[in-house]
């Protein structure tokens, strides 16, 4: 293992967030604090490197591939992607498996933490179904009814839901697997849930792509599928106030709350204060197969 100082930090006050003043130093400072519970969520799942050297409103870019310097005691994995651009490449995925990895990561500008779904020991076996929430500009309230929606539908499936912010404008809900679903089975299962809520709820929920012809908040059941990445809970996300990726009970997702609620301070009080509210969603995985019965028997 690593030790504790080998990763060096570099341009600690360098500015990444220009109306919040917040440094790489002050994002490198929370990762250390947080790993501890990041790491388990991360942990064996092929790592994409999102990278911001110029701060949120610079040039961004996306890096599947290992860097060369990457240190000797981060692992990798090598899997076949094929870019939308086609054809097909080898790929050195990074995994995330400790706390200097987390740190090493920061200090190669990423400010959230992306990784797949699935892990290297299975990686065509996702571990759970998202459903992504995006709401329409303010619509951030009906989101949270649209989740409390989606959690109803999971009960009446047998299948427990765990929701967090995206950190961003929206919400994910999560419903943890067994391993053994294909992701064209988790896709179909999301994509007919999020359809059977929109018969249900004309208005509230949609499935439709275009955003000019939405009717309320986008279920995307499209980001589930084989290489997708998902912001990492207590990741801190590229937005103004550094809002980070929070889990809650559901008790707590009431009409007033706000993504922009959750800074890095909060996140970190409530991990002292709760724990790893996510927790079960890698300890209690649920079979899909009698969810999609149960499903497919609703639409009958």
């Amino acid at each position: 293992m690593a030790a504790a100082n080998a990763v060096e930090l570099s341009s600690a006050d360098r500015v990444l967030f220009p109306e919040d003043g917040i440094t790489k130093g002050d994002l490198f400072g929370y990762y250390r604090q947080v790993a501890p519970v990041i790491v388990p969520h991360l942990k064996d799942r092929p790592f994409t490197m999102k990278r911001y050297p110029h701060g949120i409103y610079g040039e961004v870019f996306f890096q599947k591939q290992a860097p060369k310097h990457i240190p000797n005691w981060i692992p990798t994995r090598q899997f076949r992607t094929h870019p939308r651009e086609g054809g097909s490449r080898l790929v050195d995925f990074a995994l995330v498996n400790s706390s200097e990895a987390v740190l090493f990561m920061v200090q190669n500008n990423c400010i959230d933490m992306n990784a797949w779904y699935s892990r290297v020991d299975k990686p065509h076996r996702p571990d759970f179904v998202l459903f992504d929430l995006d709401p329409p500009d303010d619509g951030f309230g009906l989101a949270i009814e649209v989740a409390h929606l989606i959690r109803e539908l999971l009960d009446e499936l047998g299948l427990p839901g765990y929701v967090k912010t995206s950190g961003a404008d929206g919400i994910h809900v999560l419903a943890p697997i067994t391993r053994r679903s294909t992701f064209d089975q988790t896709y179909h299962f999301a994509e007919r849930a999020s359809r059977l809520l929109e018969q249900r709820h004309p208005g509230k929920v949609t499935t439709e792509w275009l955003k000019k012809k939405r009717e309320g908040v986008l279920v995307d059941h499209r980001q589930n599928g084989w290489g997708r990445t998902i912001a990492s809970v207590y990741s801190v996300r590229p937005k103004p106030g550094a809002p980070v990726s929070t889990p809650l009970r559901w008790e707590e997702l009431t009409g007033d709350v706000r993504p922009r609620d959750f800074t890095m301070d909060v996140a970190l009080r409530r991990v002292r204060e709760q724990g790893d509210l996510f927790a079960p969603a890698l300890e209690d995985p649920r079979p899909l197969v009698p969810a999609q019965r149960a499903l497919d028997a609703l639409y009958d």
